[in-house]
C-alpha cells in the first residue's frame, strides 16, 4: 500500500469546535482561567521566518492545519485528515515517515484570542509542557526563549500583563524537533518504533489566566491522618503560593468551603497581609469529624472531598483570583525497607501488595479519558490495583480517573536515553546532563509534583528507573518534591543497582524477564521469581487474537509471524532492540505444543502459552505475599501498547482482550487456589482486609481422556491478606513422564455454598529446565521443555452453549448483560473454550467484560459465564470455539438460543485427518 506523505499533501481541515466566537473573550474576570481551544498549525518551513511578524494578530492562516488544544505534530496532521492512523499503523507503513525532512524542522502553533484588559488585572501564560523545547511569542514579543521552556514536563507561567491588549491576542510557539537522546522528552526507548515527530508539540494544555493583584496557586494538601480509626477525626491543612503583583501592601483573605461527599459543606477563611511583590504560602487549617476515609477499589470505597476557594483583596472587597475546583481523597501510604531489603508499601496501615502493570500512551500523545477509563476498569476487571507510569506522566484527568477509581499510580522519571545521562552511567545513550539540565529537571519535578500532590491515588514516585539519579539531580529532585509538600514515598529507582545517600536503597528489582520463560520460573528463587518487588518483570507474551492481527498485519506480515521466527517483526520493538524477533518465544511454543499448521493455529496455541505465563506469574507472586522473603509487589510489562502490537500487553491497541488477560484476571483473584509449579502443591491465597472463615477446595486430576486420576477434598480456614500451602497434588507421582493431565481446583465457601474460585491446568510430571547459568537481562533459556503435543489429539468434544438473561442481575443503564451456559456432554474434557462477543458486521465488540473466559471445561460439567458490554444485542453474536470443539455462534433470538458442537479440527477445515505429531 503506498501512501503519499510530504508537504503536498497537507490540506486544511475546517474544524470550528476548537475556535471561539470573534468577540468572545477568553477570559473576563479575575479568576478566570482558560485554555487556548485549539491551534492552527503548519511547518516552520512553508511560511517566514520572522516569528515576530506571524505573532501579530491578522495574519492569514487559511492554509494552516486547525487542531485541539493538545496535539502533538503527528496528531495534529492525523486529526486534520492529512495522515490515517489505519493506515499508518498497518505493515510497515509508518516507515515511510522515518525519514522524512518535514519533521526535522520547527513547527508552529498559532492562535488568536480575545481579552480586555483594565487597571490592576493581571495576566498570565501558563505552560504544561511542550515537547521538546520551545519559543513563545504575543503580540509581536517574545515571551520565553527555548533555553527556558524545554522538556515534556516544563511547566512555566509567564507574565504577560504587559503585552496583552484589548480585543484581539496572538499567542505562537515555535517547538523545535525533539532528539530523545537530547532532550528531556516523553520517549519509548525499545517499546515500538518511534513516532515520525517523536512527539514534537503542544501536547499539553497552554492556558490564559486572569487575576487581580494577588494570585493564588494550585493548592497543595496535607492530612494528620495515618490509619483507620472507629471515629476519624483529620486535620486538613490546604496550602496555596499567594503572590502580591502590585506595588503596594494588601489584606487578602481566602475562603472557600470543602465538600464532603455525604455530609454538610465546611467553611473555611483566612486573612493575609502580603507587601509588594511579596510571596507567601498560606497554611489553612481545616478539622473534619467523621472523615470518610479513601481506599484502593479492591479494599473498600473512593470518597472524595470537593473544594473550592477564591482569593479576595479585602481592601476594596473584590476578588482576585479563584483556585480551580478538585478533589481529594484521606488516606495514607507509606513504604519502607524489610529486613531483606525489598521496598513493601502500605496504604492504610495496611500492608498493600502490589499487583500492577506498565502503562503505554498513545503513539502519538494523543489523550482520550474515556479511553482511559476504560484501561482502568480493564485493570480492575482482571485485579490489579497499581498502574507504573514510566515517565508517561499524561494529564491531571488521569489522576482523577485513578482518584474516582480506586487505582492506585507509582509515577516516575523514564529511563535511558537523556533521562539518565549521569556522568556516571555509562549504559545511557543520551548525552551527559550539564548545568542548565539539572534547572530544566527541577522544573519538571516541581510541576507533576504540584499536579499529582493532592491525588490519593498516588503510591510513590520513583525519581529513577533502570538508573539512580547522581547526586545533584537527587538534590534538585528533592528540592522539587519538598517545595509541593509532597507527602508519599519516594523511591531511588526501580532496581537495585545503586542509590544515592540521600534517598537509600530503592528496595526494588529490576532482573527480568521480558521475554519467554516457563511457568516454573516464577516459583523459584532466582531473578525475577516471586519474592521482592519486581518493578517491570513478564513473560514477554500479549499476543492479539486473529481478529485484531488481520486489522494491522498484511497476510506476509501474519505468515512470516510463524514460518520465520528469526525475522524482525516491525510490532514488536524498535529494529535494534533484543526483542524484535519471536525467535524465544517460537522456539518454546513450537517445543511445548508443537508446529503450528497455519496462522489460526499458530495464534490459538499462543493464547494458550500466554494464558499459561501470566496465569504463573501472578498465582507466584500471590501464594508469596506472606512468605519468609515476601513477594510485595509486581509490575507486569506491560498493560497496553502505544500502537498495534505483537507483545507486551494484557489486552490489544483496539481494546480487545486475549488470553494474557484472563490468564491475569485468574491469577490476581481476591480469594483464588493455585498450583504451584516447582513443588506440584496447592496454595489458598486471600488478597482481602475482612474474608475470613471456614473453605473447601476440591483438588481433580484427570487423564486427556477424561479419566480420573485423583480427587481430594481439603477443609481449610482463609485468614485476610495472607496465602498457605495446602500440601501436593495427589496423583501426580502416579504419572508417566510423557503424560498430560489436567487439574481443576475449585475453592468453596461453606457458609454462602458457593464456589469463589474454579481454575484449570494442563501439566505434566515434569517442569521445564532452566539454565540460570545462562541468564541475561530479558530471559533465562530452557534446555528441556515440557512435551504438551498431546493435547493436539483430544477427542472432539461436544459442548452445548445456551445464551440467557441472568437472574438477579440488572445492568446499568445502556449496557448489556447475559450468560452463557456451558455444558460438556462429552467422556473427555472440552479444551480451552473461548468466547467473543461480536458486533452485526463480525468485528469484536469493545470494551467487553467476561467473568471467565478461555476456560476447559471437565467431563459432563457445566459452567455459566457473563459477558457485559455497553450497547445493546441487536445485530451482536456470542461466539463459541475451542482446541477440540466446533465453532458456534449464539444469537438473541427467541427459538435459537442454543448450539450444540459436534467438535471438527479446526486447523483443517475439510479434513479429519490427524495432527501429524499424534501419530502412536
Amino acid at each position: 500500500m503506498k501512501l503519499s506523505w510530504g508537504i503536498g499533501a497537507l490540506v486544511l481541515a475546517v474544524c470550528s469546535v476548537h475556535t471561539l466566537a470573534n468577540d468572545e473573550p477568553l477570559v473576563s474576570q479575575p479568576g478566570d482561567k482558560a485554555n487556548i481551544p485549539g491551534w492552527h498549525l503548519i511547518s516552520a518551513t512553508s511560511v517566514s521566518d520572522d516569528m515576530f511578524a506571524l505573532s501579530r494578530p491578522g495574519v492569514n492562516t487559511e492554509d494552516w492545519h486547525r487542531v485541539g488544544p493538545r496535539k502533538s505534530v503527528m496528531a495534529g496532521l492525523i486529526e486534520s485528515g492529512v495522515y490515517n492512523d489505519t493506515k499508518i499503523f498497518y505493515s510497515d507503513n509508518m516507515k515511510e515517515l522515518e525519514d522524512d525532512d518535514l519533521f526535522r524542522a520547527p513547527w508552529l502553533y498559532r492562535e488568536e484570542f480575545t481579552v480586555n484588559p483594565s487597571e490592576g488585572q493581571y495576566f498570565t501564560l501558563i505552560t504544561h509542557g511542550i515537547t521538546s523545547k520551545a519559543d513563545i511569542y504575543l503580540n509581536g514579543v517574545q515571551i520565553a526563549t527555548s533555553e527556558e521552556q524545554q522538556g515534556s514536563y516544563g511547566g512555566h507561567s509567564y507574565n504577560i500583563r504587559n503585552h496583552v491588549q484589548a480585543g484581539k491576542n496572538c499567542v505562537l510557539i515555535r517547538a523545535y524537533p525533539t532528539n530523545y537522546l537530547r532532550d528531556f522528552a516523553m520517549g519509548f526507548v525499545d517499546w515500538n518504533p518511534y513516532p515520525a515527530d517523536n512527539g514534537t508539540g503542544v501536547w499539553r494544555d497552554v492556558e490564559i489566566a486572569q487575576t487581580g493583584a494577588v494570585s493564588m496557586s494550585p493548592f497543595r494538601v496535607i492530612t494528620d491522618f495515618t490509619q483507620p480509626h472507629e471515629r476519624n477525626n483529620v486535620n486538613v491543612i490546604l496550602k496555596t503560593d499567594l503572590i502580591n503583583h502590585s506595588p503596594n501592601p494588601l489584606h487578602v483573605s481566602v475562603n472557600g468551603t470543602i465538600w464532603p461527599p455525604t455530609s454538610d459543606p465546611i467553611p473555611f477563611g483566612q486573612s493575609f497581609y502580603l507587601r509588594p511583590g511579596q510571596e507567601l504560602t498560606a497554611f489553612i487549617k481545616v478539622r473534619i469529624d467523621d472523615a470518610r476515609i479513601w481506599w484502593p477499589a479492591s479494599w473498600g470505597d473512593q470518597p472524595l472531598y470537593e473544594v473550592q476557594a477564591k482569593t479576595y483583596v479585602t481592601d476594596n472587597f473584590s476578588i482576585s483570583d479563584a483556585a480551580k475546583s478538585f478533589q481529594f481523597g484521606i488516606r495514607s501510604v507509606g513504604s519502607r525497607l524489610n529486613q531483606h531489603n525489598d521496598t513493601a508499601f502500605f496504604v492504610n496501615g495496611f500492608p498493600f501488595q502490589v499487583l500492577g502493570a506498565g502503562y503505554g500512551p498513545d503513539m502519538f500523545m494523543r489523550f482520550d479519558e474515556q479511553r482511559v477509563r476504560n484501561i482502568f476498569r480493564y485493570m480492575l476487571d482482571m485485579g490489579m490495583n497499581t498502574v507504573r507510569l514510566e515517565g508517561k506522566q499524561e494529564h491531571p484527568e488521569l489522576y482523577s480517573l485513578a482518584d474516582e477509581m480506586g487505582m492506585m499510580v507509582l509515577p516516575g522519571w523514564e529511563c535511558c536515553d537523556k533521562w539518565e545521562g549521569w556522568e556516571y552511567n555509562e549504559d545511557a545513550d543520551g548525552l551527559k546532563w550539564s548545568e542548565k539540565d539539572y534547572t530544566t529537571a527541577q522544573t519538571a519535578m516541581r510541576h507533576e509534583a504540584e499536579m499529582m500532590q493532592p491525588h490519593p491515588s498516588i503510591l510513590g514516585f520513583l525519581v529513577g528507573s533502570d538508573y539512580w539519579p547522581d547526586k545533584h539531580a537527587t538534590g534538585v529532585y528533592l528540592n522539587a518534591l519538598m517545595q509541593m509538600d509532597w507527602r508519599s514515598p519516594v523511591i531511588a529507582s526501580a532496581a537495585m543497582r545503586g542509590f544515592p545517600d540521600a534517598l537509600g536503597p530503592s528496595g526494588m528489582k529490576m532482573d527480568g524477564p521480558y521475554d519467554w520463560v516457563p511457568p516454573n520460573y516464577w516459583y523459584t528463587d532466582k531473578y525475577g521469581a516471586a519474592f521482592g518487588f519486581g518493578t517491570e518483570l513478564g513473560a514477554g507474551v500479549g499476543t492479539p487474537e486473529m481478529g485484531s492481527l488481520k486489522r494491522f498485519l498484511s497476510d506476509g506480515d501474519l505468515q512470516t509471524l510463524w514460518t520465520k521466527p528469526e525475522e524482525g517483526l516491525y510490532h514488536m520493538s524498535r529494529e535494534q532492540s533484543s526483542f524484535y524477533n519471536r525467535k524465544i518465544y517460537n522456539e518454546a511454543l513450537t517445543a511445548r505444543y508443537g508446529e503450528a499448521e497455519n496462522s489460526e493455529d499458530y495464534v490459538e496455541k499462543c493464547q494458550m502459552a500466554d494464558y499459561e505465563a501470566t496465569r504463573a506469574q501472578f498465582e507466584a507472586y500471590s501464594t508469596r505475599q506472606n512468605a519468609s522473603r515476601p513477594a510485595t509487589g509486581a509490575i507486569y510489562w506491560m498493560l497496553n501498547s502505544a500502537w498495534p502490537n505483537l507483545h507486551w500487553q494484557l489486552f490489544d491497541y483496539y481494546l480487545a482482550p486475549m488470553a494474557a488477560y484472563f490468564g491475569t484476571k485468574v491469577g490476581t483473584r481476591v480469594e483464588h487456589v493455585a498450583y504451584d509449579y516447582e513443588d506440584q502443591s496447592v496454595w489458598l491465597i486471600n488478597h482481602s482486609l475482612e474474608e475470613e472463615g471456614e473453605r473447601q477446595v476440591q483438588i481433580d486430576l484427570i487423564t486427556l481422556a477424561g479419566q480420573k486420576i485423583s480427587s481430594k477434598k481439603v477443609k481449610t480456614t482463609t485468614s485476610p491478606s495472607s496465602s498457605k500451602r495446602l500440601g501436593t497434588v495427589p496423583g501426580i507421582d502416579k504419572m508417566k513422564a510423557h503424560d498430560i493431565a489436567f487439574l481443576r481446583l475449585v475453592l468453596h465457601d461453606k457458609k454462602s455454598k458457593k464456589d469463589i474460585s474454579r481454575n484449570v491446568y494442563w501439566l505434566t510430571p515434569k517442569t521445564d529446565t532452566l539454565d540460570w547459568n545462562k541468564t541475561n537481562f530479558f530471559y533465562t533459556p530452557v534446555t528441556e521443555y515440557v512435551d504438551y503435543k498431546k493435547l493436539n489429539c483430544l477427542a472432539p468434544a461436544k459442548v452445548k452453549a445456551t445464551l440467557k438473561n441472568p437472574k438477579n442481575i440488572r445492568p446499568r443503564e445502556g449496557w448489556i448483560i447475559k450468560e452463557i451456559e456451558l455444558q460438556n456432554k462429552s467422556k473427555g474434557p472440552a479444551l480451552f473454550l473461548h468466547l467473543s462477543a461480536l458486533n452485526a458486521n463480525g468485528e469484536n465488540i469493545t470494551p467487553v467484560y467476561w467473568s471467565d473466559n478461555y476456560v476447559t471445561l471437565w467431563p459432563r460439567e457445566k459452567v455459566y459465564l457473563t459477558v457485559a458490554f455497553e450497547g445493546n444485542m441487536k445485530g451482536a453474536t456470542i461466539e463459541v470455539s475451542g482446541r477440540n470443539v466446533k465453532k458456534m455462534e449464539l444469537k438473541d433470538k427467541k427459538g435459537k438460543r442454543s448450539t450444540d458442537s459436534e467438535g471438527l479440527w479446526r486447523r483443517k477445515k475439510a479434513s479429519k485427518a490427524v495432527p501429524k505429531y499424534c501419530s502412536g
